[in-house]
């Protein structure tokens, strides 16, 4: 019985892909059809227009007199030349369909599974005037005391995989990769009083930043994921902050964690409804921890034993445009439990999270996401930290304190045409001062003693074709800690992106 019901399986699985393989055939022999009638009207033109030169000729060859001629009129000089330009255009277009053909009949890229798969990515440059000191010059997120900087970079180019699988009970399968190469080498430095880079103990120069792959049938999808949390899913819009998004540590939740999460929509696709979200995820510590960082040691959550969960629901209005533009309103929530083996103690991460878009008149567009909570440095928020600690001068223990936090970002967006685009937006991330400064330390880093980090931001950005943009973005990046003075950065940047 077993053979047989495998061998009955065998069997439709090949008669599946049998049907799947004449069906691509099919819409082959079309196009290509379609092309050929293309290309025989374009002869039956090119036909008749050589017929009316040649019969031009003729004419002017027969009522020529003899003795002085007099100059023709001008439109009988145009005729010619018009009828040449529209020869060639004629012939252009002629190649341009051949080309066309020949594509067709070549073999397309295709990954082991024998599914197509597309490369797709950004070229991107980016020049950069710092007028104070910053963390990193390139992608600065933190100001520090000190002079500016001024270069150019082209590691926050990104490179990406798109698949398309097989469908699987009755779901269209799917699958996505995202790389760059603004990693940084491996550093045996405690990341305590450094920091250079969010996934800087583990990663070189090639870096993974985001990863995807699911089941979408038409209301429901099941996935599992590496990218920022659920409960943060827009982000503001920018041409020189790509390897670290626009406004990260400050109020953008933004860093990409391992998930596995389902989607479940109510009511029509193109028209308003509600978005039921939920996962699972692997949140990464905070850049600051007293863990010496190595690849393999694992997170405070994951020596809690236990997974984080989240979870939002989203209110969605219909679809306005053919990028599949809406208004949304979300609110959402998390919670994970971590357990630190080095100071012995355990803490909870939690927030809870609002969100939303509004597509407004006069092609307006606002965007903004806000959150409370606590412990939430491995999410890209807590001015880098969980918690913080303090050693008791006068035992063997040590003082110690999860921090609050509060913060968010919002964003305006101008559409002046389908090819420019302004847009201004403030961000903040706040841990609370009251509870941070009982553990400030005396000569610490920026990062230690941070309290809150705010930015100001507004760009251009011009698209001459729908694989070329162009932008001049200028920031102002303000960062304030518990002791100390404040210190702030003007930041210029230009950005030349090439996508394909």
């Amino acid at each position: 019985m077993n053979f047989a019901y495998a061998q009955a399986t065998t069997q439709a699985n090949l008669s599946q892909q049998i049907q799947n393989l004449t069906d691509a055939m099919a819409r082959t022999q079309a196009q290509l059809e379609q092309s050929q009638r293309q290309l025989d009207e374009m002869r039956k033109q090119l036909s008749e227009l050589q017929r009316q030169m040649a019969q031009s000729g003729a004419n002017a060859g027969t009522q020529s007199p003899a003795g002085p001629v007099s100059a023709p009129p001008s439109s009988s000089q145009a005729r010619p030349e018009a009828t040449s330009a529209a020869i060639q255009d004629i012939r252009e277009h002629q190649e341009m369909q051949d080309s066309q053909i020949a594509t067709q009949e070549q073999s397309k890229v295709e990954s082991e599974s024998k599914y197509p798969i597309k490369v797709t990515g950004l070229l991107l440059l980016n020049g950069f005037v710092n007028t104070g000191a910053v963390d990193m010059a390139a992608t600065p997120t933190v100001a520090l005391s000190g002079p500016g900087s001024t270069g150019a970079t082209v590691r926050q180019t990104v490179l990406g995989i798109d698949a398309r699988g097989p469908h699987l009970f009755g779901a269209r399968s799917y699958a996505d990769i995202r790389i760059d190469f603004d990693g940084s080498p491996a550093s045996s430095s405690s990341t305590t009083t450094a920091y250079s880079g969010y996934y800087d103990a583990t990663t070189t120069l090639l870096r993974l930043r985001t990863a995807h792959a699911g089941l979408q049938w038409e209301h429901t999808e099941a996935y599992f994921s590496l990218d920022h949390p659920i409960f943060s899913p827009d982000a503001p819009t920018s041409l020189t902050a790509v390897a670290i998004p626009a406004l990260a540590w400050s109020g953008n939740l933004w860093t990409w964690n391992p998930q596995v999460g389902i989607n479940q929509d109510f009511g029509p696709s193109n028209s308003g409804g509600i978005r039921l979200q939920a996962a699972l995820i692997d949140v990464g510590d905070a850049p600051l921890s007293p863990h010496a960082p190595t690849a393999t040691s694992p997170s405070t959550a994951e020596e809690s034993r236990w997974p984080g969960v989240e979870a939002r629901v989203e209110l969605r209005g219909p679809v306005v445009s053919s990028n599949e533009n809406r208004d949304h309103l979300g609110i959402g929530g998390y919670f994970a439990p971590h357990y630190s083996t080095v100071l012995g103690r355990g803490f909870d991460s939690w927030a809870a999270t609002l969100d939303a878009r509004l597509l407004l008149p006069a092609r307006l567009e606002f965007t903004g996401s806000f959150y409370r909570g606590q412990a939430l440095g491995g999410l890209g928020g807590g001015a880098y930290k969980d918690f913080a600690y303090k050693v008791d001068s006068d035992s063997t223990g040590f003082y110690f304190r999860p921090l609050d936090d509060v913060g968010g970002w919002a964003q305006l967006k101008e559409r002046l045409s389908e090819r420019v685009e302004l847009n201004a937006a403030f961000g903040i991330d706040n841990a609370f001062s009251d509870e941070l400064r009982h553990y400030a330390v005396s000569g610490g880093t920026a990062y230690q003693n941070l309290s809150r980090n705010r930015t100001y931001t507004g760009n251009i950005i011009y698209s001459p074709s729908s694989y070329l943009q162009f932008s001049l973005e200028y920031r102002n990046l303000a960062s304030s800690p518990v002791i100390g003075l404040p210190a702030g950065s003007n930041i210029i940047g230009l950005g030349a992106e090439y996508k394909f």
